[in-house]
């Protein structure tokens, strides 16, 4: 077949309804890089990569990218290294963190997890610093041994499996700092950076390998593909063969003479004015449409409105994916945000992908993190007035203000779910309470409830909306309209 005729029978498949119905995922980013577990808090990745500063990512506040911040003899990572460490290289990190994973148990990560609700986890199996997470058979021919020594990525999948949620697997193909290390400051080193020669084989044979191995629900690739088209659109037909209701994200965009083009200075400096255009044009971190993916993964940034093309957002639950011992309690979501925002995306049609991100040295997730799945888990885990959100696609608008009799106003989102609309409150919301909740139109047949405590609330309908009672006290409810019809 033609390299067109691959894409267009790639563009046949249809994201499946479980990743629609899906909602909440779990991303966890634990490398060699968990063990030091720093990272500067003062920059956001939005914001370093508006600037344009072709060494902005010498301040990276991805604990991930902590090998390649510590490429930049000034930055805040290469100081605290010294400072910590001397003059270790961050290779002898992969034996903390192998010492660290004596006292991991992945079956007690799996039903932390689970409590929130969340129908997938995505495990980062190799990131940038080429650190394989299972015992692959295709041998690094630049670091031998260049592994966990252990089954990280099948241990964790039979516990994800076991508590009830769908596996999925993150590989960075567009990087491998074992094959290429040179500093990357921007979006025109970056390019710069993904490996030739022997790479393009050597990722698609531990791709190969993960699908055989796992069968992941999810194929989370990230950077891009360093392969051209050709070689690309049969590895992802190849992956539809062995798990037909499978799920690939927008970071496959195959490599071309134009990233090549990258090892130019020129070039780069254009890449980098180029991406910073981008960058705050969209917002945030948005990466570019490949020709084929099922869902678009917007980094740090929830779009404005519904979307046509399935999407999750992707973040940390502070500025970082992987563990940072720097973050402050501000550098955190706080409690009412994280609910708010899980709300928010699902009334847009998308996922959150919420990452968890370990500590190296004890395979422990930390306190800060802990209490925030927590609070989640009491919100959109079983019994949770957030579980409605499950299942749900939009309505037919995303958000409005709901008033209260006293004038006060409270931003509310809907989702729908059969012949239920459901209208959730971002915040709390008082014994006696009346909502007036705008673009409800009722039927004879109209109920309300809330969710949480599946009580039936007292309504009446309004000119314009619906208002409702709200029988007690209740941190960010969701209420349950049966038979409403849009207001015309």
């Amino acid at each position: 077949m033609s390299t067109r005729s691959d894409l267009q029978a790639l563009r046949r498949h249809r994201v499946p309804t479980w990743w629609s119905d899906a909602k909440l995922g779990i991303f966890v980013h634990w490398t060699p890089a968990s063990v030091a577990g720093f990272a500067p808090v003062d920059s956001e990745i939005g914001d370093l990569l508006a600037a344009a500063a072709p060494d902005a990512l010498a301040e990276n506040p991805y604990t991930e990218w902590y090998e390649n911040s510590l490429r930049f003899p000034g930055s805040s990572a290469s100081r605290y290294h010294r400072d910590t460490y001397g003059l270790m290289p961050y290779v002898e990190l992969a034996d903390r963190y192998r010492d660290g994973l004596t006292t991991w148990d992945p079956d007690a990560w799996a039903r932390r997890f689970a409590a929130t609700g969340a129908r997938y986890v995505v495990l980062v199996t190799k990131h940038h610093d080429g650190f394989c997470l299972w015992p692959s058979a295709v041998a690094n021919p630049h670091r031998d041994g260049w592994h966990a020594g252990r089954d990280v990525v099948g241990e964790l999948r039979e516990a994800v499996l076991g508590a009830g949620m769908r596996f999925g697997v993150y590989y960075s193909g567009g990087l491998d700092w074992t094959f290429d290390d040179r500093p990357i400051g921007n979006l025109g080193s970056l390019l710069a950076a993904i490996p030739r020669g022997e790479y393009p084989a050597y990722a698609e044979a531990q791709v190969r390998e993960l699908i055989e191995r796992y069968r992941p629900s999810v194929l989370w690739n990230d950077i891009a593909w360093p392969a051209p088209a050709k070689a690309l659109w049969p590895l992802l037909d190849d992956y539809y063969r062995a798990v037909p209701d499978g799920v690939v994200n927008d970071r496959w965009m195959p490599w071309s003479p134009v990233m090549g083009a990258a090892r130019n200075r020129w070039v780069r400096r254009a890449a980098d004015s180029l991406n910073a255009r981008s960058t705050r044009s969209k917002g945030g971190l948005v990466p570019p449409a490949p020709p084929f993916f099922d869902v678009q993964t917007p980094e740090y940034v929830v779009f404005d409105d519904v979307r046509s093309r399935p999407w999750e957002c992707v973040r940390g639950m502070d500025q970082s994916f992987g563990f940072n011992r720097a973050s402050r309690p501000e550098d955190f979501l706080s409690p009412d945000e994280l609910l708010d925002m899980a709300a928010d995306i699902t009334a847009k049609g998308g996922n959150l992908l919420l990452n968890v991100g370990p500590r190296g040295e004890d395979a422990s997730i930390p306190d800060e993190q802990v209490a925030l799945l927590e609070h989640l888990a009491g919100w959109s885990g079983s019994g949770g007035p957030g579980h409605a959100m499950f299942g749900s696609r939009p309505w037919v608008r995303p958000a409005a203000q709901a008033r209260g009799a006293d004038g006060s106003s409270s931003p509310i989102r809907f989702w729908a779910t059969d012949r239920h609309v459901d209208v959730a409150v971002l915040g709390a919301v008082g014994a006696g309470d009346d909502l007036f909740v705008p673009g409800l139109a009722t039927t004879p047949t109209t109920t309300v409830h809330d969710v949480g405590s599946a009580s039936a609330l007292e309504w009446s309908s309004e000119r314009g909306g619906l208002r409702v009672r709200v029988a007690s006290a209740v941190d960010h409810p969701v209420l349950r309209c049966r038979d409403v019809d849009a207001v015309g």
